[in-house]
């Protein structure tokens, strides 16, 4: 289907699934419709968030055709920040990309807080200033930079810009969208004091190049302050290619005395719906094996689940 017709159905379905109650049919038309369609014959929009932000987005890309379509990236991390952030409070976003997370914590930390963006792509580096000044966000500071655990020139290839989420610095040898290298620095030596000792959480995004970012935080995880809580999306094979490991990580974790636990999260367009109108995930503690990519929660809380 094509022509006038498909685009009308593209729009009235989009409002369906944004704005009517409940969940009836929404994954379905979401997923077998509304994303393919909007990725193969992108829109360029300004729309609202179900946060109440602005956002500028082009719907190739996966997390911003999320953001048009639904209102939200990662529903259930974005719900998690949305119990954790509190004015005045600081967000530290590693791997930022267009400044999903960023935008959403500079609603939640206020005038005071704090947010710093550190994203090592030039191009989405713009895009997420493109975002603070759409909604004038002066609390977020962006750092256009790589993060490692030493200093060093890293390589980044972005497989397709149908998923700017995928830029990484793990071996690719299948074409590629677009390459670039960036300067890296342990994530210490690009925050200022007052930001690492008000940091309440840290994000950490890095497609498989976490276990170097942890590595290079863990020197003064013991000055970060006692309610901290950083969250790694963890991609175990990536990880293997760069020559870490999760149980590296884990063990860096918990030897500074943070407890592990597991936020669900799930990048199908179809199980949207459902994460919207049900109950929010809840961080769950980790007593089994990292097997696949998932989103990690570490914080000196000791319980089964963090609420």
């Amino acid at each position: 289907m094509s022509g006038p017709l498909s685009e009308v159905l593209v729009t009235l379905g989009r409002r369906y699934v944004r704005h009517a109650p409940g969940s009836f049919a929404k994954s379905l038309l979401a997923a077998r419709f509304l994303d393919p369609r909007l990725r193969d014959r992108p829109r360029r929009r300004v729309v609202e968030t179900r946060s109440g932000a602005l956002f500028a987005v082009d719907t190739e890309d996966l997390i911003q055709r999320y953001l048009y379509l639904f209102g939200v990236w990662e529903p259930h991390m974005t719900s998690w920040l949305q119990r954790r952030l509190r004015p005045g409070d600081c967000f530290v976003d590693v791997g930022a990309n267009v400044g999903a997370f960023s935008v959403l914590a500079a609603q939640l930390v206020g005038a005071q807080g704090r947010v710093v963006a550190v994203e090592a792509s030039p191009v989405f580096h713009e895009r997420l200033l493109r975002q603070a000044r759409l909604n004038g966000f002066d609390t977020i500071r962006a750092v256009n930079a790589a993060v490692s655990d030493r200093a060093e020139t890293l390589t980044f290839v972005l497989a397709s810009s149908h998923n700017t989420g995928a830029n990484s610095i793990v071996p690719y040898e299948g074409p590629a969208e677009s390459t670039f290298r960036a300067g890296a620095r342990p994530l210490p030596e690009l925050l200022e004091p007052a930001e690492l000792a008000a940091a309440r959480v840290i994000k950490i995004d890095v497609e498989g190049a976490e276990g170097a970012v942890v590595r290079g935080l863990a020197p003064v995880l013991h000055r970060l302050r006692p309610d901290a809580e950083i969250t790694v999306e963890v991609s175990p094979d990536r990880m293997t290619q760069l020559g870490y490991s999760v149980r590296q990580l884990l063990g860096t974790m918990t030897d500074a005395g943070f407890r592990v636990y597991r936020l669900p999260n799930d990048y199908a367009p179809a199980s949207y719906p459902a994460a919207l109108s049900g109950t929010p995930g809840i961080a769950v503690r980790l007593h089994g094996p990292v097997t696949g990519e998932c989103d990690l929660v570490f914080s000196r809380v000791d319980a089964e689940t963090l609420r």
